[in-house]
């Protein structure tokens, strides 16, 4: 009995340390994938170029492209699809459903008619910038569609499955309100619409960039903080209350945490399709489903799929930056009807 805990005991040990090492080396692939990122544009320089340029600094013209364009646009690659692989391992998690993410539950189609709103009509909330105009308006309404989905947990009787019926409906809801806008649109704001849709990273500042880190800074630990009672979830509802969770609150504290990091995202840079799907599968994949690594790996998974996304929309065509959600989009297209078709398969 005591040579079978002992083993029991070293194996899992060993099984920590697969699950860490597999998070570092996801690590380092970021950190390929963001030098990667800032060698690749239309200027030509090499990689040893753009990282002599980074790091020694200086005016000339290498310095100005890299400093002020590439690095810019590297970073928040790496915090836009961290923070959005993020929420969709938690939404996964609190609701239950592999399918789960912020574009398929309609939080992403209520920024996109929020940013609608201010390019058609030029409604936009009093007091803004002009220059914030955009991303304000997608915030506010990527946080009321998160509100709302809270409002329907709330509901007597409502479960995981009213929480994935309702965020349907707020797609198809805001979706359907965003072709009424384009159908009225004139031909300009139609185009700013269209190509705010596609998601890109051209928009990306060091204020925006700044934002998003202290979003990411604030949030993360308290995702981190419930992975032992995400991972109890994971076992069924029924099963985490016999462990003394309350189920309501922590899904409540974790929507508000998914409200936080997809608004963010997508008010900055448009709307990216399925890294909040792809990412947290890969990390699952890789990790299994402790939550104490499964978080860490999903944020991971997503930063490298957008700074491989990132690179992958200025190589694709040279010297065009092509909208990095249409890159997004074609990586997880493919990917979801294999997970659809894997489902299926195993019902």
């Amino acid at each position: 009995m005591r040579v079978a805990t002992v083993d029991a005991l070293a194996g899992y040990r060993r099984l920590i340390q697969r699950r860490m090492v597999a998070v570092a080396l996801l690590a380092i692939a970021i950190l390929f994938a963001f030098s990667l990122d800032l060698a690749t544009g239309p200027s030509g320089l090499t990689l040893a170029e753009s990282l002599r340029a980074l790091i020694s600094g200086g005016d000339g013209q290498a310095a100005l492209i890299v400093r002020e364009v590439r690095l810019p646009i590297a970073v928040t690659a790496v915090l836009v699809g961290a923070a959005l692989s993020l929420a969709g391992a938690e939404m996964q998690t609190v609701l239950n459903n592999p399918l789960a993410s912020p574009f398929t539950l309609g939080i992403s189609s209520a920024a996109t008619f929020g940013a609608a709103l201010a390019f058609v009509l030029q409604l936009s909330i009093p007091g803004v910038p002009e220059n914030w105009v955009v991303p304000a308006n997608a915030f506010v309404f990527a946080l009321g569609a998160v509100l709302l989905l809270q409002l329907a947990a709330g509901l007597r009787g409502a479960g995981k499955e009213t929480l994935v019926l309702f965020g349907i409906a707020l797609f198809f809801t805001f979706n359907a309100f965003v072709a009424i806008l384009q159908f009225i649109a004139s031909e300009q704001a139609l185009q700013q619409l269209v190509f705010w849709t596609m998601g890109s990273l051209a928009r990306a500042t060091w204020e925006k960039i700044a934002i998003l880190a202290v979003v990411l800074a604030v949030v993360v630990p308290f995702s981190l903080a419930a992975a032992w009672r995400m991972t109890a979830l994971r076992l069924g509802e029924d099963k985490a209350r016999s462990f003394g969770i309350d189920v309501a609150r922590l899904r409540f504290a974790s929507l508000l945490r998914i409200s936080l990091l997809t608004a963010t995202a997508v008010a900055f840079v448009g709307t990216i399709a399925f890294v909040g799907l792809v990412g947290p599968h890969i990390a699952r994949l890789i990790v299994g489903e402790d939550h104490r690594f499964y978080l860490p790996a999903s944020l991971l998974s997503g930063a490298l799929i957008m700074s491989l996304a990132s690179v992958a929309s200025k190589a694709i065509v040279p010297g065009v930056l092509i909208p990095v959600g249409l890159v997004t989009a074609l990586i997880g297209v493919p990917f979801f009807v294999i997970l659809i078709l894997t489902r299926r398969t195993g019902e």
